[in-house]
């Protein structure tokens, strides 16, 4: 692509707040290089004019930029492991008031399988989960709460049952689930992060990041949480030295904050 990558990188950061250094260059420029192309523009300048101008290209560059890849209970065996020991143990400790973020929450596939396990030990009332991601049009669609049905594959029958209608060929989650998540917009390379969380849940997103830029997000993180609080990561994702980082490995995902 014809252009300076560095100056394309402090342009897309005005606009956008969008950090591009904190992730893998080779990666993500090879992904950028490839939309621009379709947009036929010719180099980085030209790219940041059209963007400039043309809101739905802005919003695309945004939803193609963040890679967006969900699926609700991703990973069955690490969601059984919140089922039968993490959120037990978390109601024993903290009680039933608990504060859980759903970090880089994509499609809303995340925070909704969180909210349905969470009902199998608290009423419906009591359950909150804080959602966050940095795209506004995946944010739009969690809304939205319409999933195809390859999405909703890993769901236990019985919540499938209770709480998806059919509608086509796609499948809407029902607002007594909707209802108790809060999507928000949060960019974790820039934004201030909650606090007093008894659960972070944020997978499949640090393998995008520079080593020094996960390093510095599993500290946040770690601000963020009370006391024995949880870290859910995803079963792709490491923290090789998680001691220096304040935390205990309690299996391969879930790390508690010491």
């Amino acid at each position: 692509m014809i252009g300076d990558y560095g100056k394309f990188k402090k342009s897309i950061y005005d606009l956008t707040q969008i950090d591009l250094s904190a992730y893998k260059e080779s990666q993500m420029r090879r992904r950028i290089d490839s939309l621009i192309t379709k947009n036929n523009a010719l180099s980085y300048d030209a790219y940041v004019d059209l963007i400039k101008k043309d809101r739905k290209k802005f919003e695309q560059f945004v939803n193609y930029l963040t890679i967006n890849v969900s699926e609700f209970y991703r990973d069955a065996g690490q969601w059984k492991v919140m089922q039968e020991k993490a959120v037990p143990e978390l109601i024993q400790r903290f009680g039933k008031n608990l504060r859980i973020w759903s970090a880089a929450c994509s499609t809303g596939d995340e925070p909704y399988s969180i909210v349905m396990e969470l009902s199998r030990y608290l009423p419906m009332y009591q359950i909150r989960v804080l959602a966050t991601d940095i795209d506004k049009q995946v944010l739009d669609a969690a809304r939205m709460g319409i999933y195809s049905e390859k999405s909703i594959h890993n769901v236990p029958p019985e919540f499938k049952r209770k709480y998806f209608k059919q509608v086509g060929s796609s499948y809407q989650i029902s607002n007594e689930i909707k209802s108790h998540v809060e999507f928000r917009e949060h960019n974790l390379l820039k934004d201030a992060y909650p606090s007093n969380c008894h659960m972070i849940v944020c997978r499949n997103v640090m393998i995008y990041f520079t080593e020094e830029a996960k390093i510095d997000l599993y500290k946040k993180f770690n601000q963020s949480l009370v006391k024995d609080g949880l870290l859910f990561i995803g079963s792709a994702e490491q923290i090789l030295d998680y001691r220096s980082l304040n935390y205990n490995r309690k299996n391969a995902c879930f790390f508690s904050k010491l």
